[in-house]
């Protein structure tokens, strides 16, 4: 199954969230900005997809499959807005645009320009 970029939003979010501890829908809809009617949609179709699992007390947690995929989309979108962030481009504006990139990038060229930015900063440790 392909998901979408608002998919992989949401298993990004819930990655992040479930360092914090459970995760409910409330929590998803309030980090994301969004109303629960969404996220209600959102994690159906995510747990259709294999994804998510819903436990007994609407704990939303990851499958592998759903790991997996937010570890990548999330190591994009920290790589990303650490390089733009580095270059001078304002906080707000280099999330915002990461957000964007780690979706369309492929993985041949992720990987390309990870080891680039981790290469040319040999006394700094990479953020991914």
């Amino acid at each position: 199954m392909k998901i979408m970029e608002s998919g992989e939003d949401y298993l990004e979010t819930i990655l992040v969230l479930q360092g914090r501890g459970a995760v409910r829908s409330v929590d998803i809809a309030a980090a994301m900005k969004v109303s629960k009617a969404s996220v209600s949609v959102a994690m159906k179709n995510l747990k259709n997809g294999g994804y998510i699992r819903m436990g007994e007390r609407h704990e939303i947690s990851l499958t592998p499959a759903g790991r997996k995929l937010a570890e990548t989309v999330y190591e994009r979108h920290l790589l990303f807005s650490e390089v733009l962030m580095r270059l001078g481009v304002k906080r707000e504006v280099a999330l915002r645009d990461a957000c964007r990139m780690e979706h369309v990038i492929s993985a041949e060229s992720f990987e390309a320009l990870k080891q680039y930015f981790v290469t040319h900063r040999p006394h700094q440790r990479a953020a991914i």
